[in-house]
């Protein structure tokens, strides 16, 4: 999907995509930034401290929700400029199913016109319909081509 600034509208809310976390992706993750985190690897572990076994670590769920919200404007981002108010609601563990749905907080115009920027709330939920994560990103994307005028 290639949503341009002019398309997103202050309180539009858009669904996306969903992803099963695997233990594969849960270990792979955890092997490529090196966490070595009991809390993460070990059911025992986690167990002891009243979970019901190891959970995922937040930027994996951030990374998937990215990934999910970046679906909107894949060909129109220019950047991610921000992430505020990031909360983490409910543990997520592997095999859970997640979906993100991307809510338009805010936008505004830049001094160039062919870019706006966006603030999207991503709220993500677990395969219960629970909101396990929420955060706000702040997105520069391009606005729709305009007619060239002058001299031609």
């Amino acid at each position: 999907m290639n949503l341009y600034f002019d398309d997103f509208e202050v309180g539009a809310r858009y669904p996306t995509r969903t992803r099963t976390i695997t233990d594969e992706d849960h270990e792979a993750f955890c092997r490529l930034v090196g966490y070595d985190v009991p809390l993460f690897l070990d059911n025992e572990f986690a167990q002891a401290r009243g979970l019901p076994g190891r959970i995922c670590p937040s930027h994996l769920i951030i990374s998937f929700s990215t990934a999910m919200t970046g679906d909107l404007f894949t060909g129109t981002v220019i950047a991610l400029v921000a992430i505020d108010h990031a909360r983490f609601l409910a543990p997520v563990r592997p095999g859970d199913t997640i979906r993100t749905e991307v809510e338009v907080v805010e936008k505004r115009a830049t001094s160039r016109e062919d870019r706006g920027l966006v603030v999207f709330r991503d709220h993500v939920y677990n395969q219960h319909d629970q909101e396990v994560f929420c955060n706000d990103k702040t997105v520069l994307v391009k606005t729709l081509p305009r007619p060239r005028t002058g001299n031609g």
